[in-house]
């Protein structure tokens, strides 16, 4: 039995590029959700009106990985306090969200963002939405495992690529084998 949580953290390459990497999940794909328009392109998703952000949908087996690791892992790989941007990607589509499909995964991601806040883990407030998955569609193919594809192109080796080694090195424990 697999539940499905949907994380934006600002490329969708990048985060795609790490959760494939995680023991226990099972799927992976980038796509957009939470705009208002419906079965968006990555053009109009790019100019910021569409409302969506660009999110990965995991697929996932809780009996191998929880919802609060995913989270934990969320938070380590990117920058949660920055609003509608990550590095020099900018614009709302970047925004750092969490996009839930059951009651209890809402209530671990508000519990872990009050524990984060909390400790003042990150030095600034914590931007991230927490919000019901909404008008979800998946990215055009190209978009699809990018990084395993084009791992020497230019972002993912600058972006992508330091993301994957910081994974794998704070959360051995939860690299696939």
């Amino acid at each position: 039995m697999t539940e499905t949580l949907v994380l934006g953290g600002g490329c969708f390459w990048c985060t795609e590029a790490v959760y494939v990497k995680v023991r226990g999940v099972t799927d992976v794909e980038s796509g957009y959700c939470n705009g208002h328009t419906v079965s968006p392109t990555y053009e109009e998703v790019c100019t910021g009106r569409t409302g969506h952000n660009e999110v990965v949908k995991l697929e996932y087996d809780p009996a191998q990985v929880s919802t609060r690791e995913l989270l934990e892992i969320f938070f380590v790989i990117h920058d949660p306090t920055t609003l509608n941007r990550q590095g020099n990607d900018a614009g709302t589509q970047y925004r750092s969200g969490i996009y839930f499909t059951t009651p209890e995964q809402a209530e671990v991601a508000r519990a872990l963002i009050a524990e984060l806040s909390a400790a003042k883990a990150f030095g600034q407030s914590i931007v991230t939405e927490v919000l019901a998955l909404a008008n979800y569609s998946a990215a055009e193919d190209y978009h699809q495992d990018f990084f395993e594809r084009n791992p020497y192109q230019g972002y993912c080796m600058a972006v992508a690529a330091p993301k994957v080694l910081k994974f794998k090195k704070t959360f051995a424990r939860l690299v696939r084998d």
